[in-house]
């Protein structure tokens, strides 16, 4: 019963047998390029090597004009592909996310799905990195490649949940954002996990000037139970200030309960769509592979590989 309300390390390293069939699906949908992978998220795509003299056939839109005026004759810029990306899970710890009435928490559903992509990303040579937030905590993990990056990630995961457990008060996610902006370098993959409660006034511009330079996307942890009303009968819930007993039998109150919900989550939803950014809904019931495929476009790529 543990592994459904609190995260546990076991799962989260079980993910790995998942994540390579993830990470494999990745690498076919990708093509020949001379890099380890053609990335499937937006950056830069090459690195800047050295300038050289101008050769007939170089083209014009990589020159150099710096080296050229300092030199007077005509330089172009060589590049190299890049070989690995960065990708940041951002993981909401908040309170709100303790809450789940289908196998597990929506905490314990977004941990699995966060493990899920940091193996993906470790196997398929990236660096996956991490930022907590919620009550108490201020940590991150720094982008790291390879096994050792990935497990640095889970054991945070877990760390992160044992750290809010209990708590009562939320972080904003504008805070949280600002610290992603600090530690995603232009090109870096930002996934977000949260159930969006937590979006406040400051987020869109922080999201904003995160999305300028990183590329954006969120995991949406949602349960059942937030968008229908369970049978008529008194229910007794944890709210905020203790145990409420609330009377599902009226009708106004089975009207109200999946529209309180939408509203929580509406502001998050409108900013990223207003921000054109991917995002997906992950049920806590699901099983987290289908979410990620469709997030990262792992499914379109391969038709169209096809």
């Amino acid at each position: 019963m543990n592994n459904a309300i609190q995260v546990q390390l076991d799962d989260l390293l079980a993910m790995r047998l998942r994540a390579a069939r993830l990470a494999q699906r990745a690498q076919r949908v990708a093509g020949s390029h001379a890099a380890v992978h053609a990335s499937r998220f937006r950056g830069r795509g090459v690195d800047y090597a050295e300038s050289r003299a101008y050769q007939p056939g170089d083209d014009i839109r990589q020159m150099d004009w710096r080296v050229t005026a300092r030199t007077g004759r005509p330089h172009t810029k060589l590049f190299t592909e890049e070989r690995e990306r960065s990708v940041l899970v951002v993981l909401n710890c908040n309170p709100s996310m303790r809450f789940g009435t289908r196998l597990r928490f929506k905490s314990v559903q977004a941990a699995r799905a966060a493990a899920l992509l940091a193996w993906a990303t470790a196997l398929s040579g990236d660096r996956i990195g991490a930022i907590g937030y919620g009550p108490g905590l201020n940590a991150e993990v720094k982008p790291g490649g390879g096994v050792r990056g990935a497990l640095r990630c889970l054991r945070a995961f877990v760390e992160w949940d044992a750290i809010t457990r209990g708590a009562k008060d939320s972080v904003p996610l504008s805070q949280a954002l600002q610290r992603a902006r600090r530690l995603g370098h232009p090109g870096t993959q930002v996934i977000l996990f949260t159930d969006g409660f937590d979006c406040d006034e400051a987020a869109e511009p922080a999201l904003t000037m995160l999305a300028e330079h990183c590329d954006v996307a969120a995991v949406i942890l949602s349960d059942p139970l937030e968008h229908v009303a369970p049978p008529p009968a008194r229910y007794a819930l944890q709210g905020e200030g203790g145990p409420v007993l609330i009377d599902f039998s009226a009708q106004q109150t089975r009207a109200r309960w999946p529209a309180w919900f939408e509203e929580q989550r509406g502001g998050f939803l409108a900013m990223l769509k207003r921000r054109a950014l991917n995002s997906t809904v992950l049920d806590t019931s699901a099983e987290p592979e289908a979410a990620l495929r469709s997030l990262l476009g792992l499914d379109a790529r391969k038709k169209r590989a096809g």
